[in-house]
């Protein structure tokens, strides 16, 4: 009983926030792949999903490259999800339990474009969606216009199971894409290829952070407005 208040509590705050989506996950055989230290970690076995949605109209304005319209909106939608990371760590705390809000866009390798922990592995565990072609998390109604963050927590919770989805016959992030890094399946995905045209965006002064959107825009073909 106590699980399930705190997980409805949690939705709840999140969504009165600003989030499109929510999810929790058991991370207790997920630690050992975390970039975190064991001591930081400690306790915590529980991860909250939160997402929030980005704007069809501005993603609709990507042709061949990122546009500074999207650069701007971008780093806004990271800055919600932090603010609504400590909003919600702040009430877990208040509650007298643990809360590791982890930044919602802090690479720390980029050639492997790895950061302190997946987001798209935790939101795929809570059932917030699953990972697509683009190797990035479709979400059943949003596609791949959301952001993501993840918050950790000592706190009981109910967790979510995996959806039990895919992107079936879709392959438009496939045809999209302009350096093919985008496969049949996400195992097979090109890192090394998305990040050299990442890099050639910013190069060219487009924008001035490793973003695209190409693909994101791809996937909101079939997403609600």
């Amino acid at each position: 009983m106590e699980k399930n208040k705190n997980y409805e509590a949690l939705k709840k705050l999140t969504g009165e926030l600003g989030a499109v989506a929510f999810g929790v996950c058991d991370i207790k055989k997920e630690k050992a792949n975390f970039g975190l230290s064991p001591e930081i970690l400690e306790g915590l076995e529980y991860a909250v999903s939160i997402a929030v949605g980005l704007s069809k109209r501005i993603l609709g304005e990507i042709t061949d490259r990122p546009t500074k319209l999207y650069f701007h909106h971008y780093r806004q939608a990271n800055n919600l999800l932090d603010h609504i990371s400590m909003r919600v760590t702040n009430f877990i705390q208040g509650q007298g339990f643990n809360a590791l809000p982890i930044p919602a866009s802090q690479i720390i390798d980029w050639q492997k474009q790895a950061a302190h922990l997946s987001h798209k592995k935790i939101a795929g565990l809570a059932g917030v969606g699953w990972l697509g072609r683009n190797n990035l998390i479709v979400h059943p109604e949003y596609g791949s216009l959301i952001r993501l963050t993840t918050i950790l927590t000592d706190m009981p919770l109910s967790v979510d199971g995996e959806l039990k989805k895919g992107c079936a016959d879709c392959r438009e992030c496939i045809k999209a894409c302009p350096v093919s890094a985008i496969k049949e399946s996400s195992k097979d995905f090109d890192h090394l290829a998305c990040f050299e045209k990442l890099k050639s965006f910013q190069k060219q002064r487009i924008v001035n952070q490793f973003i695209c959107g190409i693909c994101v825009k791809a996937c909101s073909v079939k997403a609600t407005p």
